[in-house]
């Protein structure tokens, strides 16, 4: 998937931000600007067949997904970690959402898969924001489509996770900057 953005566009949002801007907006079916996350059904993809259908920024890939129990794709299956739900607070410290995090293991069954490096985080809103969503939307026009019921997703794989300096790929130039011990040593030309 191409976007055309601006040199030096770079897309790292939080889970704040994820929550927010762009899963309540498309909730309440505001504009979101820019509109770049797309709607993907991700269950009979895997993991590796997201690139070029996902947003994609360094190793993460971004998507839109109906809530669905069937986390089951063509060679595997999506499985839950974690005791529960992790809440995603505002800056404010109200409660917007809760993140659920899966593992991706390639297999038919629960017993029989084998765990990969592949890691989905699925942001939801709360229930008291998606509850009043759903309400207004059932009054408007009940053949629209419930947007209550989308999640954003999150897939990465290996040890990429939410860090803020992590998958960040260096230049030529700034690894020369970087394997530089002593900047005395450089003379610049007058």
């Amino acid at each position: 998937m191409s976007f055309n953005m601006p040199p030096g566009f770079r897309f790292h949002p939080t889970d704040e931000q994820l929550v927010v801007h762009f899963l309540h907006r498309k909730t309440k079916l505001l504009p979101c600007h820019p509109d770049i996350i797309p709607d993907l059904d991700l269950y009979p993809y895997d993991p590796w067949d997201l690139n070029g259908k996902a947003m994609a920024e360094g190793r993460r890939c971004y998507f839109y997904s109906r809530k669905t129990q069937s986390r089951v794709t063509g060679s595997g299956y999506w499985q839950p970690f974690g005791a529960k739900d992790e809440p995603i607070y505002s800056s404010s410290g109200q409660r917007i959402g809760l993140k659920k995090h899966y593992e991706f293991y390639i297999g038919e069954s629960d017993s029989e898969g084998v765990k990969t490096s592949w890691i989905m985080q699925e942001f939801r809103l709360s229930d008291s924001s998606s509850s009043s969503t759903r309400s207004s939307r059932s009054r408007r026009n009940s053949n629209n489509i419930d947007y209550s019921k989308w999640v954003v997703c999150r897939v990465y794989e290996g040890d990429c996770d939410d860090g803020d300096d992590d998958g960040i790929e260096l230049s030529c130039l700034d690894e020369v900057f970087l394997s530089m011990d002593d900047l005395d040593e450089i003379s610049l030309p007058n």
